[in-house]
């Protein structure tokens, strides 16, 4: 079976990393120091066919594409029992990591995205007729870097809800967090001003201030566009407990190939 996609070859990296060579090369290294090249195949006696790098750049096809495995292991001149093999043992290793430390003037934007979701244990139908689950991500406002990134919820839980119980609340507690109206009621959440509800308009000096804050806010937009780039966060075919760690991977490459 014949290799057709390698990390060797530099014009394949772009396209499904979104990183350059030599970004792709420290996103290697780091796998490599979160344990990547000491994880055995799981089978006796068996050496990993393919190297570390292609590890990796098969990971990001997968992730990229939303290929079936079936078809991604071929690419790579290998089953696609193998391929899974790797989407298991890599695919962690790329997720975002805690960050060590911030700024102390760090604000932070969060909003929810749904990702349809075929693994119906915790997808439910949500508000776009799909079985979806309900993913919490949030960015640093000045930097726009991913964050972090919350337990999946049931499709079917608003965003003020889906907050607390993803338990992104306690990762981004002791910072101003901005979100938008569908937040209301947790604390330490700013969202825009709302109309009274006799229907009266609001003071010209609120309607200046949701201005501005639908303006940062839109940052949040983006982001999650970007990461909807990756195909898979389309249609999660893999189990809901996956998609976590598949979304903080994601978010880890989106903030390497931001960084540079």
């Amino acid at each position: 079976m014949g290799q057709v996609i390698s990390a060797a070859q530099a014009g394949w990296i772009t396209p499904f990393t979104g990183l350059t060579p030599r970004q792709f090369r420290k996103l290697v290294r780091t796998v490599a120091e979160r344990g990547g090249d000491r994880i055995a195949d799981g089978r006796a006696c068996r050496p990993w066919r393919l190297c570390l790098a292609d590890r990796v750049l098969l990971v990001a096809v997968y992730w990229r594409t939303n290929l079936t495995l079936r078809q991604v292991g071929p690419l790579f001149g290998i089953s696609h029992a193998a391929a899974h093999r790797v989407v298991e043992t890599v695919g962690p290793l790329l997720a975002l990591a805690p960050a060590r430390r911030r700024s102390v003037d760090q604000v932070c934007i969060v909003d929810g995205t749904l990702v349809p979701t075929r693994d119906r244990r915790l997808a439910e139908r949500s508000k776009n007729y799909r079985y979806s689950t309900n993913l919490q991500v949030a960015i640093d406002a000045d930097t726009r870097l991913v964050v972090a990134v919350g337990d999946p919820q049931p499709g079917n839980r608003n965003d003020c809800r889906a907050y607390r119980e993803s338990g992104i609340d306690q990762v981004l507690a002791g910072r101003p967090v901005m979100a938008d109206g569908g937040y209301q009621g947790n604390p330490g959440v700013i969202i825009p001003y709302r109309r009274p509800r006799d229907g009266t308009p609001l003071p010209e000096w609120q309607e200046e201030l949701n201005a501005v804050h639908r303006s940062v806010r839109a940052r949040i937009e983006h982001t999650l566009a970007r990461m909807k780039c990756w195909k898979i966060l389309r249609d999660y075919r893999r189990k809901a407990h996956t998609l976590r760690d598949t979304a903080a991977g994601i978010a880890f490459l989106h903030n390497l190939a931001l960084t540079g």
